[in-house]
């Protein structure tokens, strides 16, 4: 089992951002039809997400990186920025509240990515806590900046939550775990399908 390393986070956004590119030559190509109607599909079914990323803006790279880290295990993630682009983080007002509220009734878990930048996050707490009285399935996601190994200490009331971890299966790709505390865990599919109290396995 291993937290999530900075770099390796970094990398899959650099990866994502280098895919974009190519995609956007590709589209320039394109009859306009064609896009249109991708975008009308996509909204079709940008009605359900396995994660909600509660995130500050700074760690933007980060974010990206957990996104394309996450797709590929075969999760569906939100991330406001991109999901809903017309919303202004610079001017956040009961409108913009309103339409966070309603992406998290779409969403099965969240996700609170700790970094150095999400110490000074007035929002994210405020995601933690309504997401948390709305389905309680809040989980930390620490990304640390060295040892993949380096075990993760709950600060303040983030220690209330369980926090996740990746390993890689026997064929190489790799799963998503949930951890009460270093010898209690789940898989995530299974710990996001279970209602309180939360059974868990022993290490």
């Amino acid at each position: 089992m291993a937290l999530f390393r900075e770099s390796t986070v970094r990398d899959y956004a650099q990866r994502a951002l280098s895919a974009d590119r190519i995609r956007r030559n590709a589209y320039s190509l394109r009859k306009s039809e064609a896009l249109i109607l991708e975008s009308i599909t996509a909204a079709v079914y940008a009605d359900h997400f396995d994660m909600f990323l509660s995130h500050t803006i700074r760690d933007a790279e980060i974010i990206l990186g957990m996104k394309e880290l996450f797709a590929e295990m075969g999760y569906k993630v939100y991330i406001d920025w991109i999901d809903d682009p017309q919303l202004d983080r610079r001017s956040v007002n009961r409108n913009t509240a309103d339409k966070i509220r309603s992406r998290m009734q779409q969403c099965n878990s969240l996700f609170f990515v700790t970094t150095q930048s999400s110490l000074d996050s007035k929002w994210m707490p405020w995601e933690c806590g309504y997401f948390d009285g709305i389905k309680s399935k809040v989980a930390i996601v620490p990304v640390v900046q060295y040892s993949s190994d380096e075990k993760y200490r709950g600060q303040e009331y983030l220690g209330l939550y369980p926090y996740c971890e990746k390993s890689p299966s026997k064929g190489g790709k790799e799963l998503l775990y949930v951890f009460e505390d270093a010898k209690k865990y789940l898989p995530y599919d299974e710990w996001v399908k279970q209602s309180e109290p939360i059974k868990w396995y022993e290490i």
